[in-house]
């Protein structure tokens, strides 16, 4: 329970920040660390387990079917995302505090930050890739919120947009990717899917589903050409270009190479596909940086060349490669968020990002610039500092690697280059924001320290750049060791920490990318000359065109399906059900057909099935004339409900009969609004052709039925029978079914129900109808629209029915009944409350808000079904067994109750709520008199 917890508890805990708010900022803030504390320290606890190559995993089983289980690991890599995510997400919510103002709604933000951070960590534990998955899909949608916080500014709004859609875009590739390693594994358990790695690249699938997978990284992770997200994102908050595009969501993608590193590795096309594409990010990522005047900007360059080198790494593919991404992950994750921190610490104090404004800042923020320095630095890789000690690593894997036979000399040029740049922008960083002469018209003037408290985080990241680069081994050793020996998953290479090794061709690159870096900014002017004298690409114009590019194609596509007419949509659909029926059933052998004797009809049978099929052709017959074809309808449904009666299914027909009045009635509320009948507008031609389709759709689905009836086939049924009493307690086996063997089936149909009357309230709220005074003759209607006697014979009937409903409701585990048709007697009887007495009488009666009584239904449902997890049990697993109440005596007990119970409140609920909106729907008729 640890582990779940550990991931559960920032998504448990972000309802405690906007109920904090109204106290304060402090507190607001104070609530918003609750969560990650206990998470953090319920991840340490495992520490020395986990760097003693232990591995600490947890599961629940919830759709075993498939393949599906709440599965939790937690080893060397995880843990060091863990405290990467909770260490950084901490500070950040402490550099929040000071950096929002009283006027945003912190609770909001922090909210918005702990179900992201909740849902990294659900990526970097999850040991079920169905699981990830849905992690993943969580950082997407909680990101793109974040970056939008600012909703009032377009900038905002169109970068949570874009990086939503390419984040998401890559997210349906990996999920793809995903589905083609389980199938071709077998199981969507992480551990057997990393020990199956030369299966995988045996495969015939593996090339696709590499480059899947590395969609989904390369999205996420923004590696070139879909880098151009993340500059657009810094539109957010400081604090979640710190938090998200340094620590966490674009790591999210380099955390999925690392884990999947010991199944994809190893072959050329990893190679050339990763090593190339973290290539040319990082020396793209790194000149861009170079030329941009927002601070954000550079830094959000900066990143994505960072993340480039590291995905760099990975592609090498070699074991000290491996090392040195793993570290750099960790070294990139500190300097970055001091040096985001920093930036906004600059934005809050001088009104601007702009580095042509802002200048020699030392004389104003002393402390900040210091802090700011040693964060540049590190970035540059200035030795003793962290950022010096994982690019020497970088330096030296590129002189290693071969593979490019005589080309190999290009990937040490590519690295030092990008070390070239890297030294430049940093330098351009520090040297132009803190000396540079004095300010230049900033708009708060003169700037000056932020709160004390605002610069302890950046304070912590600084002291770690020191603390790392100074002593290694020492510092992140054990953790480095235990992370890249996961990633590997298995024995660790020989590699040293210590500060320098001695003049090498690793320290000569370093010392190149040092000095040249210094040249290229000394000749930043002419550089910038050239860069602004090419022609300029703004990837928002080009990413606009193309969405509205697409937009258009969908559009046209739209409209020559999609013309607003249901007729036509009738039409497609039911032609293209005759073409795959017609295409599935060609090749049968059809002699079978007439091969086994015909059951006798008895005539109560033939005159059930004549009048339903009349009804039902009297229906489409008479469909312009809304009142009588509702009656057909109606009486169709009641000779269905017979059927099932008929054949033995006594809980098809309750419910079949139940439904038919609830449909009528909620029918009947909306043809008042409605002319009665409607002129014939289709031509005689076009009512041929339907009339032919219908035919054939008849005739079709007759065939279909004859074929089935008449094969051989096997049945579950004999499987449902046998368990029915012994795995689910119960004789009605119907009811087992819905509520235990397909329980999860049926917590999808009343969810959509809900969701279904919900859309009905939203659609109608607010909207007032004149209601119709006169019917289709012309005549007025009734003066009384509640006849007494109706009212009288209502009132005593309700009590009645409610008896009925809870003896149906407590009996369907045992007997036809259950839930779902003990929702619909009492929906009925509630209903017929209304139509005798009207809305305003009843709802004075029964002051009952629908809506929290669809989501109590909901929540006993869901819970019944977590319940379940806590015994070890998959998801809905029902419980029964006998107890001895007094009074009562020997009684049966069943968790599957309270789920049936859910399901009643919600089956109430939904169809009253639609009731009560529909019944409101006016209250003036058209000669302006109130009615009720």
């Amino acid at each position: 329970m640890t582990l779940a917890l550990i991931v559960f508890l920032p998504f448990l805990t972000a309802i405690l920040p906007p109920l904090a708010r109204p106290a304060g900022r402090s507190l607001c803030a104070f609530a918003a660390g609750v969560g990650p504390i206990a998470s953090l320290v319920l991840a340490l606890n495992h520490l020395d387990t986990v760097l003693s190559g232990g591995l600490v995993q947890q599961s629940w089983s919830w759709i075993p079917g498939l393949g599906m289980d709440l599965a939790f690991r937690l080893d060397g890599l995880s843990m060091m995302f863990v405290i990467l995510i909770l260490g950084i997400g901490l500070l950040v919510i402490l550099y929040a505090r000071y950096y929002l103002s009283a006027k945003e709604n912190n609770g909001r933000f922090y909210a918005l930050l702990l179900i992201f951070m909740g849902a990294m960590l659900g990526i970097v534990t999850a040991d079920n890739l169905l699981m990830l998955i849905v992690f993943w899909e969580a950082t997407s949608i909680s990101s793109f919120l974040l970056i939008g916080f600012w909703s009032h500014k377009t900038d905002a709004r169109k970068g949570a947009r874009m990086a939503l859609a390419i984040t998401g875009g890559g997210g349906l590739a990996l999920m793809a990717a995903v589905l083609l390693m389980g199938h071709v594994v077998g199981s969507y358990a992480l551990g057997d899917v990393l020990a199956a790695g030369d299966q995988i690249r045996a495969h015939a699938l593996y090339p696709l589903i590499l480059v899947l997978f590395l969609l989904g990284v390369f999205t996420k992770s923004a590696q070139f050409p879909f880098h151009f997200w993340l500059p657009h994102a810094m539109a957010a908050p400081t604090p979640v270009s710190a938090y998200l595009h340094s620590a966490t969501m674009v790591k999210a993608g380099i955390f999925l190479l690392a884990r999947f590193y010991p199944a994809l590795s190893g072959t050329e096309l990893w190679f050339y596909i990763v090593t190339f594409t973290g290539a040319t990010t990082l020396l793209v990522g790194a000149y861009i940086a170079l030329f941009k005047h927002d601070i954000k900007a550079l830094l959000a360059y900066s990143t994505i060349s960072h993340l480039g080198l590291i995905t760099f790494l990975f592609g090498l593919d070699t074991r000290l490669a491996t090392v040195a991404a793993v570290f750099h992950i960790i070294n990139h994750a500190i300097f970055k968020a001091s040096l985001f921190m920093a930036a906004g610490i600059i934005d809050h104090e001088t009104g601007t990002r702009d580095m042509r404004q802002i200048n020699g800042l030392w004389r104003f923020m002393p402390h900040t610039t210091f802090l700011a320095l040693v964060a540049a630095s590190s970035m540059a890789g200035v030795p003793l500092l962290n950022g010096f000690l994982s690019k020497e690593m970088f330096f030296a894997e590129t002189l290693e690697s071969d593979l490019l036979g005589g080309f190999s000399w290009t990937l040490p040029v590519i690295a030092t280059l990008a070390g070239v740049f890297s030294v430049a922008y940093s330098i351009r960083f520090a040297h132009d924001v803190f000396f540079n002469g004095r300010p230049n018209n900033l708009p708060k003037y003169p700037p000056h320290e932020p709160p004390r408290y605002m610069k302890i985080p950046v304070e912590i990241l600084a002291a770690l750049c020191l603390v790392v680069g100074v002593l290694p081994a020492w510092s992140i050793g054990p953790i480095l060791a235990s992370a890249a020996a996961s990633t590997l998953g298995g024995a660790l290479p020989d590699y040293s920490l210590a500060i320098v090794h001695g003049f090498n061709l690793p320290l000569l690159m370093s010392a190149t990318a040092l000095s040249g870096g210094l040249v290229v900014y000394l000749m930043r002017h002419k550089l910038f000359a050239i860069h602004d004298s090419w022609p300029e690409i703004d990837e928002k114009v080009i990413f606009d065109n193309a969405v509205r590019t697409l937009a258009g194609w969908s559009g046209r596509a739209i409209r020559l399906l999609e013309n607003g007419s249901l007729q036509r949509y009738n039409l497609l659909l039911l032609l293209s059900v005759l073409a795959v029926g017609l295409t599935a059933l060609w090749p049968m052998d059809f002699s079978s057909l007439w091969a086994r004797d015909l059951a006798p009809v008895d005539p109560g049978t033939a005159v059930g099935a004549g009048i339903l099929i009349v009804t039902s052709i009297l229906t489409a017959a008479i469909h312009r004339r809304r009142l009588f074809a509702l009656v057909a309808l109606g009486t169709a449904g009641l000779m269905v409900a017979l059927g099932f009666a008929r054949f033995s299914a006594p809980d098809l027909a309750m419910t079949q009969l139940s439904v038919e009045v609830v449909t009528v009635v909620l029918l009947m509320l909306a043809l008042f609004f409605l002319p009665q009948s409607s002129p014939a507008e289709t031509p005689l031609l076009h009512r041929a052709r339907d009339l032919a389709i219908a035919a054939a759709s008849g005739i079709g689905m007759t065939f279909l039925t004859w074929t089935i009836l008449t094969q051989p086939y096997s049945t579950i049924a004999d499987f449902f029978l046998e368990q029915s009493v012994p795995a689910g307690g119960g004789t009605n086996v119907v009811n087992v079914i819905l509520v235990d063997f397909r329980g999860f089936d049926t917590l999808g149909e009343i969810t959509v129900l809900a969701i279904a009357a919900l859309g009905v309230f939203a659609m109608l709220d607010g909207l007032k109808i004149r209601a119709p005074s006169r019917d289709y003759t012309g005549h007025r209607w009734s003066s009384d629209p509640f006849p007494i006697m109706l009212q009288q014979l209502s009132r005593p009937l309700l009590p009645m029915a409610l008896l009925v409903a809870i003896f149906v409701l407590f009996r369907g585990h045992q007997l036809p009944g259950g839930g779902f048709i003990a929702g619909l007697i009492t929906a009925v009887a509630l209903i017929l409350q209304y139509v005798a007495n009207g809305v305003n009488w009843t709802q004075e009666r029964m002051p009952v808000a629908y809506r929290p009584v669809i989501a109590t239904g909901l929540t006993l449902a869901v819970g019944t079904g977590v319940g379940s997890w806590f015994f070890g049990a998959p998801f809905l697993t029902s419980w029964h067994g006998y107890v001895h109440i007094p009074l009562l005596g020997k009684t049966e007990l069943a968790t599957a109750m309270v789920f049936d119970i859910g399901v009643y409140l919600t089956v109430v609920g939904a169809t009253l709520l639609i009731l009560a909106k529909l019944g409101r729907l006016s209250t003036i008729d058209e000669t302006g008199q109130e009615v009720s």
